[in-house]
């Protein structure tokens, strides 16, 4: 049993198919009245934000929409969200979309709190004051930035990822609909299951995992590995669109509030999605095994957990053979559900392998690690991937 450990319930969580075109009084409970839509162009012209706008109308005023979001986000689509949002007067901002709507929302709500440049807030607890309050309605079932403190933006000019983790970042309204995920198609979906399965397993994983987070982890990895290929391949399902939007959100709780964080898989995704804009999600499966197998050796009974959570067969066998059928079962699952096995597969060139890993260590993720990271042990999990 854990020491002592801290554990942060932030956003009100609620969950229902059909759910976006009732969010009135739910958003309307926050105390704001003037709206603005952060989203992305793809969002855009699925329809959602005209939906969004009828189940909201009576609840908020719609200030405006801004859809500017690029894949990742980027520090310029911050930086010019918060300066349409003060000029429309915008009190409250609702994310729809995946991550980068949803952590572009996040970042704005900085600039608009504490002004200057993105760049001057970038780390971990460098907020001192409460933001204006922020709904998110994710459309993918991964990042779980619906609930969780961090908020990722891609700096194209330094070829890197920003992180920003503060207890104020949270949002304070998660609205959790699976109908909205049923268009996702089949690798988008996967890509996007196999990084909330990160979460899961490196919050579990980490130094300091605490009996609440290692609760919703395990049922996180259990969730996904049981409906992954359900909703990448039958994405008109919504039991299984259901069951992976709740383990994300489920999985994002367990990393972001006060759980064991996350680690090496998690840094050096970031470091390859800074460099090379390739799907965080994609990254991360790409790389899982290999963290896996590094990390392994520093908790192998929380690994043999973690494989018999993803249905791995543990009785009557060593915990050494359990981990390798657990580590085998997550590249499994990702090659089932049609994700490349290597980062030489997603235009990462071995050369970049050394730089890489050097981010990565300096990435806030790789901080919460079950086992200190030295540059050449990151370059080897690198090399591995590769």
């Amino acid at each position: 049993m854990t020491d002592s450990f801290g554990f942060q319930l932030r956003p009100r969580v609620l969950y229902k198919a059909g759910l976006l075109g009732e969010a009135g009084p739910a958003v309307a409970q926050l105390g704001a009245r003037r709206a603005l839509i952060v989203t992305d162009a793809g969002v855009a012209r699925a329809g959602l934000v005209d939906r969004a706008q009828a189940g909201l109308r009576g609840a908020v005023e719609i200030a405006g929409v801004f859809a500017d979001v690029p894949p990742g986000s980027s520090v310029a689509a911050v930086e010019l969200g918060a300066e349409y949002a003060r000029s429309c007067g915008a009190d409250l901002l609702i994310a729809l979309g995946g991550g980068s709507p949803i952590d572009t929302a996040k970042a704005m709500r900085i600039l608009l709190a504490e002004g200057g440049r993105l760049r001057d807030h970038e780390g971990y607890d460098r907020l001192s004051r409460a933001l204006i309050p922020m709904a998110a309605i994710p459309t993918t079932a991964g990042t779980g930035s619906e609930v969780s403190a961090w908020a990722v933006i891609r700096d194209p000019d330094a070829r890197a990822q920003l992180s920003f983790a503060s207890s104020y970042l949270a949002p304070d309204l998660a609205l959790l609909d699976p109908q909205l995920t049923t268009s996702l198609p089949p690798l988008l979906t996967a890509a996007s299951g196999m990084d909330a399965l990160v979460h899961a397993i490196e919050s579990f994983s980490g130094a300091s995992a605490n009996p609440i987070s290692d609760s919703l982890a395990l049922q996180a990895i259990d969730m996904i590995a049981n409906s992954l290929r359900d909703a990448t391949y039958h994405g008109d399902e919504l039991e299984a669109r259901g069951q992976m939007l709740l383990a994300a959100c489920v999985a994002g709780i367990a990393f972001s509030s006060g759980g064991g964080g996350l680690g090496i898989v998690r840094a050096l995704a970031h470091a390859v999605g800074g460099a090379f804009e390739v799907h965080h999600g994609t990254a991360s499966a790409i790389i899982l095994p290999h963290g896996m197998l590094f990390n392994s050796v520093a908790a192998p009974n929380r690994f043999a957990r973690i494989a018999r959570a993803l249905g791995v067969n543990s009785g009557g066998r060593s915990e050494e053979d359990v981990i390798a059928d657990g580590i085998a079962a997550v590249a499994v699952l990702a090659a089932d559900c049609g994700l490349p096995a290597r980062l030489r597969d997603v235009g990462v060139p071995e050369a970049a392998l050394p730089a890489l890993a050097e981010v990565a260590l300096g990435d806030a993720a790789i901080f919460a690690n079950p086992r200190d990271v030295a540059l050449e042990e990151a370059l080897a999990v690198a090399r591995a991937a590769w």
